[in-house]
């Protein structure tokens, strides 16, 4: 995109269309659009889809009990139609007293959230907010018919709904250029150039990667780890095939006496905990006076495909607690575990509980995690036997599920904050994605070795056994999270789609130790990455853990900002007596290897 343009596009004027600037750009668009065109085909033809591809989640099955369904009760399809038909009539005398000049409220409302409208136009056309109002009706009308269907048990209807859902958000009219005021008014405004420049981020996204599309979220050549993300200064004390342990530098003169070890999921790098400046969590952590140590998982290849759920215990937090108590000479180590992370972290304490060796965690903090998945949320319509065993063939073929899969999953559980909007902003608007961190970070995900993700999402997504006392066995252990009795201190966030808040908030009746419960604003990531200079957001306390979710939050005190503050003041009063800073990093038994990041977390996936 030329300087000129981006010119234009960011100082935007009435001008008149040139139109000799217009022609060349359209030629020049359909030239791009030929190269995409060809580079689809040949995506095709090297990665052509089979049948057990062509649909992963099985949607045949949820169609055809609704085709039944509908054939048994033709009369509730009638009157389905009968009510669609009543509202678009009444839609057109909304929009024909619209076009008289009469004042009228919305005739559907859009969420509250909903940013796909926001623009102006949506509102003050009648022409675009008819096309607006009519995309609502049909969307409320598919939704009603689908949630009342009969003849599906839960996980069908999930499913179904779940389907429904990206099929109306993929046909908003805000999706495509010639229903989208701001993508037409962009497009004359530069004369072409806009639908040039958005045809070519397409074409890159397409032959960046190997040649597998996706959307680029930001700009990815703004950020080098260990330059200006992942720079907390810290360097690799120990590796192994899984992990690398980091050890971080203090910067105070003194430091608590007990060690924090931070274990995030192994779907994506660690440096959710060092993104840049004030968001660095890890430097926040070392300016209060920890000793701080991160598990940096390895980004596996088919060679780490056999690796099991028992190689990432004994591997991750066992190994690193080993590590730790020797470099730092405590017998005490305090645990942070993030999503996955904090799965596997009440794993290793109920294992080491069972062994007599629990009293080596001084305190635990669960970030954003579920132990019990019985209610795991709009993730779970991809837990089922025809889709497992689908995955499980995928994966057996190369040893590992690809990180962009596991990347596209959870990305379809926000479609139209992580796929839609990209597609406006990238592809429609010809705009460049703006340089992001957390969205960089977003993008960089790990793959999944084959055996250790079957595991996972066998005995605890689908079958729920982790809750069940003794309902799985690691290490010729069997796991009981009734027994831990260690400190624990659980973060949930209230707009959670990943690990849904009062799923979470299971575990306060879980553990048999001390427990305290804070549930923080905002979502899976942001709501956790909330630096305290920020002001942002705000989270809930309550002393009282009763039952239900539900009561807990009747009775929770809001606070204005970020939980860090909260959770420095509960986990300073189990870190121990302040003593020396330990500024040699590992010793002589673990000699640094090399500077953090260090190199697993710059293979990506």
């Amino acid at each position: 995109m030329s300087t000129g343009h981006k010119k234009t596009m960011n100082n935007r004027t009435e001008q008149p269309i040139d139109a000799q600037a217009f022609a060349d750009n359209l030629a020049r668009a359909t030239d791009i659009w030929q190269r995409i065109a060809q580079a689809a085909m040949a995506n095709h033809v090297n990665n052509p889809a089979t049948l057990g591809h062509s649909d992963p989640m099985s949607m045949a099955e949820s169609a055809i009990h609704v085709m039944k369904n509908v054939t048994i009760d033709p009369d509730r399809m009638v009157q389905s139609q009968m009510a669609l038909m009543n509202d678009h009539l009444k839609l057109w005398g909304w929009w024909t007293n619209k076009l008289l000049g009469k004042e009228q409220a919305p005739f559907v409302e859009a969420a509250a959230r909903d940013k796909r409208f926001a623009d102006a136009t949506w509102t003050s056309s009648a022409v675009y907010d008819f096309i607006k109002q009519q995309y609502l009706v049909n969307a409320r009308w598919l939704q009603d018919m689908v949630s009342n269907v009969d003849g599906l048990d839960d996980h069908e209807r999930q499913k179904l709904g779940f389907f429904t859902r990206q099929f109306i958000d993929a046909v908003s009219p805000s999706n495509f250029a010639l229903t989208n005021p701001e993508v037409m008014k962009t497009m004359l405004e530069t004369n072409g150039e806009s639908l040039v420049a958005g045809l070519s981020n397409m074409l890159a996204d397409m032959e960046k990667n190997g040649g597998k599309f996706s959307i680029s979220m930001t700009d990815e050549t703004k950020f080098k780890l260990g330059e200006n993300i992942a720079t907390t200064p810290g360097k690799v004390v120990y590796e192994n095939d899984l992990m690398q342990l980091i050890q971080y530098a203090p910067i105070t003169e003194q430091v608590y006496k007990t060690p924090l070890l931070l274990i995030p999921a192994w779907i994506n790098k660690y440096y959710i905990f060092d993104l840049t400046g004030e968001r660095s969590f890890i430097h926040w952590l070392t300016e209060k006076g920890y000793t701080v140590f991160v598990v940096s998982w390895v980004n596996p290849d088919e060679k780490l495909g056999r690796k099991n759920f028992e190689d990432y215990l004994q591997e991750g937090p066992l190994a690193a607690l080993d590590v730790i108590e020797d470099i730092c000479g405590v017998k005490q180590t305090a645990i942070i575990g993030y999503c996955l992370g904090g799965t596997l972290s009440s794993i290793a304490l109920s294992y080491l509980k069972s062994i007599k060796e629990d009293k080596r965690v001084a305190s635990i903090t669960y970030l954003t995690t579920l132990v019990d998945f019985a209610e795991a949320g709009e993730i779970s319509v991809f837990i089922d036997d025809t889709q497992l065993e689908a995955l499980e063939n995928r994966m057996s073929e190369r040893g590992f599920l690809d990180a962009s899969e596991m990347a596209t999953t959870f990305n379809m559980l926000r479609a139209n904050d992580l796929i839609w909007s990209f597609v406006i902003n990238n592809y429609l608007l010809g705009k460049q994605p703006f340089p992001f961190d957390l969205l960089y970070w977003n993008s960089d995900s790990t793959r999944m070795p084959a055996t250790m993700h079957a595991f996972y999402l066998r005995n605890m997504y689908q079958k729920n056994l982790l809750i069940k006392p003794n309902g799985i066995s690691l290490l010729n252990t069997p796991i009981n999270l009734t027994k831990i009795t260690t400190p624990s201190y659980i973060l949930a966030t209230k707009e959670d789609h990943i690990a849904p808040w009062m799923s979470a908030y299971i575990a306060t009746q879980t553990y048999d130790g001390e427990v305290v419960f804070t549930l923080a604003d905002s979502g899976h990531i942001a709501g956790v990455v909330n630096p305290p200079k920020k002001k942002k957001y705000c989270y809930w306390v309550n002393n009282k853990l009763p039952p239900k979710a539900e009561d807990w939050f009747k009775t929770a005190k809001e606070h204005p900002g970020s939980w860090w503050e909260h959770w420095h003041q509960w986990q300073s009063k189990r870190a121990g007596t302040k003593v020396a800073a330990r500024k040699r990093l590992g010793n002589t038994r673990y000699k640094p290897l090399e500077p953090a990041p260090g190199r697993y977390a710059k293979v990506k996936g």
